[in-house]
Formats: C-alpha cells, structure tokens, sequence
C-alpha cells in the first residue's frame, strides 16, 4: 500500500498522524526493531494496556497481537484502539474457548479459576481473576481457595504448581514459540558459554525452565539483564527482546538460546501496517459491552491481589 515510500517517510506521516488524531503507539519488547523504535511506550503486554489507561489518547495503536489489543481495550473502553495487523493471533490464546472453559469449570466446581492475560477478552470474562507471568505465583498464593484452574497455559501452570502448596489444574495450552526450546538448546549453550547465567520465560516446558539461572516475564528479564555482573548472558525468550537488551546494555553480549524463539504473529506488523492502521482506523478492536465488563472485572481482581 505504501510502496511508493520510503522508510523515513513513512515515519513522518506516522508522526503526523499521531497528532491529528491524538494518538500513542504502544509496541512489545518482541516486534520489530524499527516497530520498537517509533513506539512511545515499549513494555510487556498488560504493562502496556495499563499504561495506555492513564494517558490522555483518544487512539491507541497496539504493536503486537491481539490479545494485548484486547486488554488495552478493556481497560479503555472509551478509546479506539486498533491492531495493525489483523491476522496478529496468538495460538495460545485460541487453545481454549468459553464452551471448553464452561466445560472445565463444570467438572472442577470448587476451583478458582485464574487466567493468565494471554487470554481472549471472552476467555477472560468467564474467569475468576486473571495474572501475568510475573506474579501467577503471587496471584494463586492471595486467593482464598485452595483448588486453582489455571488457564490457559500448561507451562506457567505447571512453574506455579511446583512451587505452591495449592493443588493447580492446568489447562493443556502452550505458547508455541517458547515450547520449542528444548532441553538439548540448553546443553548446547551450557557447552559453549559455561559462565553465562541463562535466563528463561516461565511459558517453556518445565524441564527447560528448571536448567535455567532465571526463569521471569519479559520485564524480569531485562531487570536481571540490568543488574547482573555478567558480561555475557543467554535469552530464552523471543528474539525481539534482544533489541532492547542491547540498547540498555551496550557493554554486555546476548545470544539467543535457540533460534527457533521466533514469534510469526509478532513479526506480522510493519510500519506500513502502523501507518495504515493510523491514516484508516484499521483493524479496530471491539468487545461486547457485557464481556468487556466481565473481563475487566477479572483484571481488576487482578490488581487487587497484586497490591
């Protein structure tokens, strides 16, 4: 569609455009460079949403996949929030359904129901209180139930699970980017870089996460990253975050554990896709009013918890 422009000037209306619709453009650590570099707030996913709620925007622009927009969404309902790309899915999140969670639900009656965020807005409504990757731990721990559902992934699940007293049911969802990694990838590193610390997201298979120095969100990650004495570490998350790494700490070397962390979904929007969605209002995220308000409640929870 914007064949006929440049780099820069694709740039320059996307910054045009911005102010004529007053509007901010949120991107996840996992998009693309050039995505991350136009962005005005770059973060993790419901970090993001939160942070959207606060500003003064009449638009948000949600570089990532569609889940995230949805979170932005209903903590703003009040503003347009679009995703540039509209195939931006995240499998993960399509791996359970209300008929299926109903389901769960009616053969688990006693459980709380706890949802990690990425999750459908749907999905979302039809659960107890939902988490990040970065406190599931401490939201299962404040709930006063013994008996946990933990929806959707089986991974972060199963890392709660193993290091609570509570009995937790995990959903059989997985992230397929981070479930490719595989205990092998970290041999491999362990042989090659011996001192450095290997650093890896919840949402991989449990036997790879137990290998691993540290095991936290995206936003964990870039924290221990800042902090450590390591000249040298290993990223067992998407690739996108290495950017980021690199930018904030430029005396220090990062490689990826295995180059299959590659997210297709995340990799799906360009800046003709953040221009597009700008100048044409595309693709639009909308959630029925009663789910909206449902999910939200569930987010709401959330944050109460994680005081």
């Amino acid at each position: 569609m914007y064949d006929n422009l440049t780099t820069k000037e694709m740039i320059g209306k996307i910054e045009v455009l911005k102010k004529e619709r007053n509007a901010i453009i949120m991107s996840h650590y996992y998009q693309h460079d050039e995505v991350q570099d136009i962005a005005d707030y770059l973060g993790d996913s419901f970090g993001l949403s939160q942070k959207a709620a606060t500003t003064a925007a009449d638009m948000i622009v949600f570089c990532g996949v569609k889940f995230m927009a949805e979170s932005a969404k209903i903590l703003s309902p009040d503003k347009t929030v679009v995703l540039p790309e509209k195939m931006a899915g995240c499998p993960m999140a399509d791996m359970v359904d209300v008929a299926g969670l109903r389901e769960m639900k009616n053969k688990y009656p006693d459980y709380t129901v706890v949802t990690y965020v990425n999750s459908t807005a749907a999905v979302k409504a039809e659960s107890d209180v939902c988490c990040t990757s970065s406190n599931a731990l401490q939201i299962v721990e404040s709930i006063n139930n013994d008996k946990i559902l933990f929806v959707p992934d089986k991974n972060l699940g199963t890392y709660v699970a193993d290091r609570t007293d509570k009995e937790v049911v995990v959903w059989d969802g997985y992230c397929n980017t981070h479930y490719r990694v595989k205990v092998e990838d970290i041999k491999k590193v362990r042989d090659k870089f011996s001192e450095a610390p290997i650093l890896i997201h919840p949402e991989c298979r449990p036997e790879v996460v137990t290998m691993a120095d540290y095991a936290g969100s995206t936003a964990g990650i870039l924290k221990f990253a800042r902090e450590s004495k390591a000249d040298t570490l290993i990223i067992g998350t998407e690739q996108g975050i290495l950017y980021q790494l690199k930018k904030e700490n430029p005396d220090k070397k990062f490689y990826i554990l295995s180059p299959k962390l590659i997210c297709p979904n995340m990799k799906k929007t360009h800046l003709d896709k953040v221009l597009n969605s700008l100048e044409n209002t595309e693709f639009e995220i909308t959630i029925p009013d009663d789910v909206n308000e449902k999910a939200y409640q569930s987010l709401y929870k959330m944050l109460e918890l994680a005081r």
